[in-house]
């Protein structure tokens, strides 16, 4: 059997990109074996957790459709902080500043970390 255990992200400036996931995604720092400054690890709820790497080229076009999901509490508060940020976020075909919601109901905006990483925000409870 397999399980899901990680994502890695391969990014250009891993101070910058550090400080958007702790800033804005708020996620938890965890120990990386490498212990050096190419990598920065994080937890996305045990066992899952996401893995920078540093060493990415400046600019890579990244598509919309292939993102990383996250839900949020309260996607209102989320909307809040990005904008404490200055970022902005995006509906599901890039229309900025108006959120998409799913025929199920589900709330979601797409906002771009530092590399360009498509990132969706949604308000759905996990369950």
């Amino acid at each position: 059997m397999l399980t899901f255990n990680h994502i890695a992200l391969h990014v250009h400036d891993l101070q910058q990109s550090t400080a958007f996931y702790e800033q804005v995604m708020q996620l938890q720092k965890i120990p990386d074996p490498f212990n050096d400054d190419r990598h920065a690890w994080y937890s996305l709820g045990a066992p899952l957790q996401l893995h920078l790497i540093q060493g990415a080229p400046k600019e890579i076009r990244q598509d919309i459709k292939r993102h990383l999901c996250f839900s949020a509490d309260s996607l209102d508060e989320f909307m809040k902080s990005l904008s404490r940020h200055n970022i902005r976020y995006y509906n599901k075909v890039g229309v900025p500043d108006i959120e998409t919601i799913r025929p199920d109901g589900i709330r979601q905006l797409y906002i771009q970390d530092p590399d360009g990483y498509w990132l969706e925000i949604n308000d759905e409870i996990p369950g």
